[in-house]
């Protein structure tokens, strides 16, 4: 049986460029990769097969080598298995940017300061603060470095050792067969130094647990859902590296009045059945806690809608404010006295067809559907 090619073992066409070669080994190297499948030498053999095959087509002089001669013509010429040909190697290269922590992909380097986790604060408002903007304090339960010891975590007058597991690296090599992975350092935790008399305020962690009150600004405009960040305002950094930020996401409560899209306002108001038809105003109250005077046009109908200019909410930007539109609702009168059923009587005795045009249309299409229907 002859011997598979690399082009077969990685499942690419001979004219595969670097990008097919290397979606196809991450593939395959998944399905067999010796920590996925532990104990199975079938795996830890396929998965060997499967780097010599990538480490040779993915390197031209060795690619155009073996097209020629095959394997034989890889012997003696830095072929697969060499000093740069170790399967870790191999893996680091083209996984190294999802697994970081078998490789220690990360990009800081080791033992040096770290930026501080950022922190995440919820506030809610309601929808007039919102519009006119809101200064406020609020209480952040942070962690501040430890001042005795200067964030270090050992006891003042004493200092952090070198980790003699990982040499200060904050990583160690693990071997697993013939594939070496490299790992946190689990008796120093990544630090490279092992705190032999811990710090008595903070027991060892160089940072405290306190409350922090902080003046914040809501600027007039905010939507719901927006955040504000605060630079340097998050959890300080290992290593006395820099401070996170803290980021406050702002909610906005559901009002009673108004709704809001972007810098518009609705709302819907009922409007008293005599005012609609023969017109007149009616008071409306506005964002601003104040209120207005709106004409209503004669012969109103319930869905019309109302646009009051400048009367919306402020852009975060500034300029001109949105506007609020208004959707009138015709109220029926209830709870009437017999004189003023008979005054309705006599009213709708008076009126013809022209008083209720869309009723009259209405009526006429239902007539014409009826006798369409009848045709038929």
């Amino acid at each position: 049986m002859s011997e598979r090619s690399y082009y077969e073992i990685l499942g690419v066409e001979k004219d595969a460029d670097e990008k097919a070669l290397k979606a196809a080994f991450r593939k395959k190297a998944m399905e067999y990769h010796p920590d996925r499948n532990p104990g199975c030498n079938v795996s830890e053999g396929k998965f060997k097969e499967l780097s010599e095959a990538y480490e040779t087509l993915n390197d031209p002089q060795k690619r155009a080598v073996y097209d020629r001669f095959g394997k034989a013509g890889l012997n003696g010429a830095g072929g697969p298995g060499g000093a740069h040909g170790r399967p870790e190697d191999i893996f680091r290269d083209v996984f190294g940017d999802v697994f970081s922590e078998f490789f220690g992909a990360q990009r800081q380097q080791r033992g040096a300061p770290a930026r501080g986790a950022d922190l995440r604060y919820d506030y809610e408002i309601s929808l007039e603060e919102a519009f006119a903007g809101k200064q406020a304090e609020i209480v952040v339960p942070a962690t501040e470095k430890c001042e005795p010891c200067h964030g270090s975590g050992a006891e003042p007058g004493t200092q952090p050792e070198t980790c003699t597991q990982c040499q200060g690296h904050g990583r160690v090599r693990v071997s697993q067969g013939f594939f070496t992975m490299e790992r946190t350092c689990g008796r120093c935790q990544g630090s490279g130094n092992v705190i032999k008399t811990p710090c008595r305020q903070c027991g060892g962690r160089g940072a405290i647990r306190k409350e922090r009150t902080l003046s914040i600004t809501i600027p007039a405009g905010i939507e719901d859902g927006q955040r504000i960040r605060l630079g340097g305002e998050g959890e300080p950094g290992m290593k006395n590296g820099p401070k996170g930020d803290l980021y406050i996401f702002v909610s906005v409560k559901e009002h009673d009045i108004f709704e809001r899209d972007g810098q518009t306002l609705f709302t819907r108001t009922p409007v008293p059945m005599c005012t609609a038809a023969l017109g007149g105003e009616i008071e409306m109250p506005t964002i601003d806690g104040g209120k207005m005077r709106m004409s209503i046009p004669e012969g109103a109908q319930t869905g019309k809608r109302m646009r009051l200019k400048g009367k919306g909410m402020p852009t975060l930007r500034g300029g001109a404010n949105g506007d609020m539109v208004v959707e009138l609702f015709v109220e029926t009168p209830t709870h009437l006295s017999s004189k003023q059923k008979e005054l309705l009587k006599q009213f709708a005795s008076e009126c013809s067809e022209k008083c209720h045009p869309e009723s009259q249309g209405f009526f006429k299409k239902v007539k014409k559907r009826f006798e369409q229907d009848s045709r038929a």
